[in-house]
């Protein structure tokens, strides 16, 4: 088993990655009770592969629960999924000093964390990722939310969880276009500040996605020892260091409210289309190699990621998406903040450019086709 620590002071908490440990995470889950009792919510992707599994390691450390299936899918972090979790949580009587466990991907990992932050004011919660996505990604950090028609995310708090147990053993149930979606993130991590990472994403991405075990732990510790460096210097994202994990998600987050929120287009290939185009424009504009931008855009198309608008299943005018957009919770002061690259691993936060330079860069986009 690997730890790592999540460093914010009071609030530190440990991030345990291993294979097998959903079966032994009653064990690290009791000493952080107050009373011998969690709530499990996962969903009915999930509940039939792990639920039974998670219930016998509470049950193994006298630990009673109850547990609460929603069904699958983005839908699912609305106003409707947080009403109906919340009640749930109340009328199961839940106490501040209570843990509820988030069994499943980024949409429950983001709804009960969400839920937990507002109910009685604040209750604990702890992330068991099973997604690939889940587990080097939106598992970490504290960032929860639910979608609403005007965007993704636009409804949340910070509330950051007691303990995350990464079980990469989960990743062989996923699908594959699962896997991928979480594989982007990835990328990511390689393209925001360690282009050595992005080579060996390059080198190893292909295995790891055929199923290499180890190729999967490396690519896990590598992202989430990233993700809890960076959340630890910038936890809030006030000085543009958290920023930068948004690469690609600007343009993503308007590829997936064009699409609806739904399976057309899952997050994970929303960011993947989105990185390709935060190159593109990046190098449109003269601040990046354009081999560094096609560098990106083939590496996620030899692995079957979106790298171009045609792939994501886009075909609407750059002023579209450019609008939703102007819908993103980063926009300060009428502007919204672009993650652009000087090259791959070099990547920083601008307002240097308007919505209106966006749209025109979108209609006549290398990607477009």
């Amino acid at each position: 088993m690997e730890s790592l620590t999540v460093d914010l002071g009071a609030r530190s908490y440990p991030i345990l990655i291993g294979d097998g440990l959903l079966r032994d995470i009653g064990r690290h889950v009791a000493p952080l009770l107050k009373r011998p009792r969690a709530m499990i919510v996962t969903d009915t992707n999930v509940a039939p592969h792990y639920l039974v599994a998670l219930g016998a390691s509470l049950g193994a450390e006298n630990i009673s629960f109850s547990s609460l299936v929603l069904s699958a899918g983005e839908s699912t972090k609305s106003w409707a999924g947080l009403a109906r979790l919340t009640e749930w949580l109340i009328g199961e009587g839940v106490e501040r000093s209570d843990h509820v466990i988030a069994l499943g991907g980024g949409v429950i990992g983001d709804l009960v964390g969400f839920a937990c932050s507002i109910v009685k004011r604040g209750c604990h919660f702890i992330q068991v990722p099973t997604t690939l996505l889940a587990q080097v990604d939106s598992s970490v950090g504290g960032k929860t939310a639910i979608n609403v028609e005007a965007g993704k995310n636009l409804i949340g708090a910070f509330h950051q969880p007691a303990l995350v147990v990464i079980d990469p053993t989960t990743l062989t149930t996923l699908p594959r276009r699962e896997l991928g979606a979480g594989y982007a993130e990835v990328v990511k991590y390689g393209l925001i500040d360690d282009a050595d990472f992005f080579a060996w994403c390059e080198a190893n991405g292909a295995a790891l996605l055929a199923g290499d075990s180890d190729a999967r732990h490396r690519a896990i510790a590598h992202s989430v020892a990233a993700k809890a460096r960076i959340v630890a210097a910038d936890e809030r994202e006030t000085q543009d260091i958290r920023a930068l994990l948004n690469l690609g998600h600007s343009f993503g987050h308007a590829l997936e409210a064009e699409t609806g929120y739904s399976d057309r287009l899952l997050h994970g290939e929303a960011v993947a289309a989105g990185m390709v185009l935060a190159h593109q424009f990046s190098a449109a504009n003269g601040l990046c190699p354009a081999a560094d931008a096609d560098r990106v855009r083939d590496h996620l198309a030899s692995v079957d990621l979106p790298h171009s608008l045609a792939s994501a299943g886009v075909n609407i005018g750059g002023a579209a998406l450019a609008a939703h957009m102007a819908h993103d919770k980063k926009v300060r002061g009428g502007k919204l903040p672009l993650i652009l690259t000087r090259g791959i691993g070099r990547s920083f936060v601008t307002e240097d450019y308007g919505l209106d330079a966006v749209a025109a860069f979108l209609d006549g986009s290398p990607i477009r086709s």
